[in-house]
């Protein structure tokens, strides 16, 4: 069975990562900026988080492994000077191990001085690049594709760090939101597809750019707009300025985004997460309906979609599973033995809400199916009479190579199984899915078109043969 970076198989979807950026006309206490951002974004990504400030041409950070405030303690952010510009990320590994080494963003000494850059994405292409140029003399000291990113950037600027990054970007297949920084510039770029969001703001004279739009808010900050495809914004003493890269035909945004990554309090590409997840479950009501007397949600993802369930279907909406607030995401956890004691810890069966109800359980995914028959036999020996599972999405029949962390068919458990089949291994009474055109639905008033693959392998880009490699069943 397939292993990356000796990493177990799992049963959800890893966020990619999330990336802040600011740049402010005064000198500042930039970093604590950006800690309050990161820590907005921390649903991206809960294995390493770094931050980078700018000061007197000169480029200090700090990056370590855990939560932004496990990190990020009084000592260490104090330790941060103040300055006119940071940048920030939180990560969870879609490439290159769970190590401090991989941790971002990227600090180096290049044409353009200290620059530092920070990634949210995957890139297709690392192999070749990598190879091209170690060919070069290119010495690696990460195993991620953002060092690779950041050495052709460096590579291309020739002083001008403008140029690199439009040069270096015309190379890059896949998905990435970048920010990078030197010692008097944020530049924020967009892949040519828009498949990983990025969204600029500002406070007064400050600008902000950041994986989600609550990043934003959480710095006091008014969102201007989304940063379009295939866009590259500078910002720097004489404001904000945009180039585009060679854009494509047509956009690719992943809906993930509104399924289950972006917390709900955000808006992608003009649609409200919260409305999305919201509109899934009145979807389902419509479609699908059950009897049974009560719906609920798997927290915290799902709640919204089940509440939207109730309000159609008139079933009352009813709490089943109390969640541990003090436990991160079961999904992102680096290792399956991690995920799956998470579980346990993470959610618990209100039994005196189910005992002898015919229950409607919503979720937003099913990837792996394990998480998904602990779910229900929870629920079960709590004492529901009947469970019923509806799915937020299709299902999950082909791997993601543009950030997600699921790059094999043996990871996928709908990807050779019928629903009856998923729906008996998981020992629901029941098992509903969206179809795709029900899920794009949902998310009608986003300003772009969506990339699906996982679902229907319709990718944006094709595969290389190294790639395809990975997604053959195995």
């Amino acid at each position: 069975m397939y292993r990356r970076d000796l990493k177990l198989p799992f049963d959800g979807m890893h966020e990619e990562c999330g990336v802040f950026g600011i740049y402010s006309n005064e000198t500042r206490d930039v970093a604590h900026t950006a800690y309050y951002g990161l820590y907005a974004l921390q649903h991206r990504g809960q294995e390493s988080c770094g931050i980078a400030v700018a000061y007197a041409n000169q480029v200090r950070y700090f990056k370590g492994m855990g939560l932004v405030p496990e990190v990020f303690d009084k000592e260490h952010l104090a330790s941060l000077p103040e300055g006119d510009i940071a940048i920030g990320h939180v990560r969870y590994s879609t490439t290159g191990a769970s190590s401090l080494l991989n941790a971002q963003p990227i600090v180096f000494a290049g044409k353009c001085g200290k620059t530092a850059l920070a990634h949210n994405g995957n890139l297709t292409n690392t192999k070749q690049l990598r190879e091209e140029l170690i060919r070069d003399n290119a010495v690696f000291q990460t195993s991620i594709d953002s060092e690779v990113m950041a050495l052709l950037i460096n590579k291309y600027s020739d002083g001008d760090i403008l140029q690199g990054v439009l040069r270096a970007c015309k190379l890059f297949k896949g998905s990435f939101a970048l920010v990078v920084m030197t010692s008097d510039k944020l530049i924020a770029v967009r892949d040519p597809f828009g498949i990983r969001p990025l969204v600029l703001g500002k406070n007064l004279d400050e600008y902000i750019v950041a994986s989600e739009t609550c990043a934003i808010d959480a710095v006091g900050g008014n969102v201007v707009r989304d940063i379009r495809p295939g866009e590259v914004v500078v910002i720097d003493s004489e404001g904000e300025h945009s180039y585009f890269l060679e854009r494509e035909k047509c956009s690719a945004s992943c809906i993930f985004e509104y399924v289950y990554f972006a917390r709900p309090d955000s808006v992608i590409d003009g649609c409200s997460v919260y409305a999305a997840r919201k509109e899934a479950g009145r979807i389902l009501a419509k479609y699908y309906p059950i009897h049974a007397d009560i719906v609920s949600g798997v927290p915290d993802s799902a709640v919204v979609a089940a509440r939207g369930y109730s309000e159609v279907s008139g079933i009352p909406y009813v709490e089943a599973l109390a969640k541990n607030r003090y436990v991160g995401r079961t999904f992102i956890q680096p290792d399956q033995s991690m995920r799956e004691n998470s579980v346990s810890v993470k959610m618990n069966a209100l039994r005196a809400n189910i005992r002898g109800k015919r229950l409607i359980i919503i979720d937003d995914s099913i990837v792996r199916g394990t998480t998904s028959r602990k779910i229900v036999r929870m629920l079960r020996e709590g004492g529901a009479k009947e469970v019923h599972m509806m799915i937020c999405s299709p299902v999950v029949k082909h791997p993601c190579y543009l950030g997600i962390d699921m790059q094999s068919y043996a990871q996928l458990i709908g990807a050779n199984r019928s629903v009856d089949e998923i729906c008996k291994y998981i020992g629901a009474d029941s098992l509903t899915y969206l179809t795709v055109d029900q899920l794009k639905e949902t998310c009608k008033s986003a300003k772009l078109d969506f990339c699906t693959g996982c679902f229907d392998a319709n990718y944006p880009y094709a595969l290389d043969d190294y790639q395809a490699d990975k997604h053959k069943f195995e």
